[in-house]
């Protein structure tokens, strides 16, 4: 696991640098003289290029050495952040962003496909968890950290904390991390099979709807809570939130490890999920119980990648960084569906609380869907043994 923990760092570091630029959005505005809706471009640009360059260049560097591949990404993406700390106008900072995207798209999916190779089979797991929970973990610090920092010295300040952190995963991969064999890459139609495997699609389509609903409402928890509770500041809610995301991506390996079977746990994630966001309106005003539907959010939201990547893998053991990367990919797709189904209902003049139904609407059909992949795999295994 010791290895695992050196991927871990640079997961933080991605984790760090995605979130952090939202909290500092104000301070960037002033620096370039832009409005918060022009600079929240960086965060929708990175968001961007993650999401495209993950199933690319998983595709276009299988075979590759793995070592090699994270050391050069993780250099990309802490150059790109020292360039994000040095832009001198608007336009470097939109393309530094980008290119972070890019760096972050893709050591993400291989930091994770690569994690399991480092581990007994009987701890791919734990493994899975522990580098996803280097990714909650920065998210969990990341804001507070930088906001902390920004406001004793300045916003370019904490992006080098970024560019730090990602100088140390650099060196713990090129002095500490082994070699490790590599398997020929897929032909082309092997990788696009891949694609058009029906189990595949089932699975990154929960995925899809699973992520606009939970990260599609998170976008828009300030005007939530302000209208059904009239609350002002969301710090707590939001550090709830942050605090289960790191919970549940931390102990998920256990549990797949220990039940040995992703998709009934997975099938458990979604309806328990589905009942914290549902809950949200109802125990809002109840003291004491009020922060709990957001921390079991947190967990379950969080929770949902492992198991999803467990299975992916399982489908695709050739191709499993290619697996990984799409999952990872789509779930940035989703979230980024979600918040912008999310703004236009808000602009059609609906009340925020329609947006507690439309995730609820999107968690049911991503349960459907799950229940549909575990039937399809029922009569499989039925016909197998006929």
């Amino acid at each position: 696991m010791k290895k695992v923990i050196i991927l871990a760092i640079g997961m933080f570091a991605l984790g760090f640098d995605a979130y952090v630029i939202a909290g500092l959005i104000p301070d960037i505005s002033h620096t370039f003289q832009r409005g918060p809706a022009q600079v929240g471009q960086g965060v929708s640009v990175f968001t961007l290029f993650y999401a495209l360059s993950a199933p690319f260049f998983a595709s276009l560097l299988a075979g590759k050495p793995i070592k090699k591949v994270l050391l050069i990404s993780i250099i990309i993406f802490g150059v790109a952040n020292g360039l994000t700390a040095l832009a001198p106008n608007f336009t470097i900072f939109i393309l530094s962003r980008a290119i972070a995207g890019v760096g972050a798209g893709l050591f993400s999916p291989l930091a994770v496909a690569g994690s399991t190779l480092f581990v007994l089979p009987e701890q791919k797991g734990r493994a899975l968890s522990l580098t996803i929970g280097g990714m909650s973990m920065g998210t969990v610090l990341g804001v507070p950290i930088g906001l902390y920092i920004a406001n004793v010295l300045n916003w370019q300040a904490a992006m080098w904390v970024v560019v730090g952190i990602s100088i140390i995963a650099a060196c713990c991969i090129w002095i500490l991390l082994p070699q490790v064999p590599i398997s020929p890459p897929p032909a082309w139609k092997e990788r696009l099979a891949m694609f058009i495997d029906k189990r595949v699609t089932i699975t990154v389509s929960i995925t899809l709807f699973a992520s606009m609903a939970s990260l599609g409402l998170y976008t828009y928890l300030a005007p939530l809570l302000g209208e059904i509770a009239d609350v002002q500041d969301i710090t707590l809610y939001l550090w709830a939130w942050g605090l289960g995301g790191l919970v549940g991506s931390l102990s998920i390996g256990y549990f797949i490890d220990y039940y040995k079977k992703s998709k009934p746990l997975m099938l458990l994630i979604l309806f328990t999920l589905t009942l914290a966001i549902i809950s949200i309106p109802i125990v809002i005003n109840l003291p004491f119980i009020t922060y709990v539907p957001f921390f079991i959010w947190g967990v379950m939201g969080w929770a949902s990648q492992a198991p999803q990547q467990h299975i992916l893998i399982g489908y695709q053991p050739k191709q499993s960084s290619a697996a990984v990367a799409l999952n990872s990919s789509i779930n940035y797709l989703g979230s980024a569906i979600g918040a912008t189904l999310g703004g236009v209902i808000i602009a059609t003049g609906a009340k925020t609380i329609t947006l507690i139904y439309f995730a609820f609407a999107m968690m049911l059909i991503s349960i459907m869907l799950q229940l549909l992949s575990m039937k399809k795999d029922f009569i499989g295994l039925k016909k197998k043994n006929t």
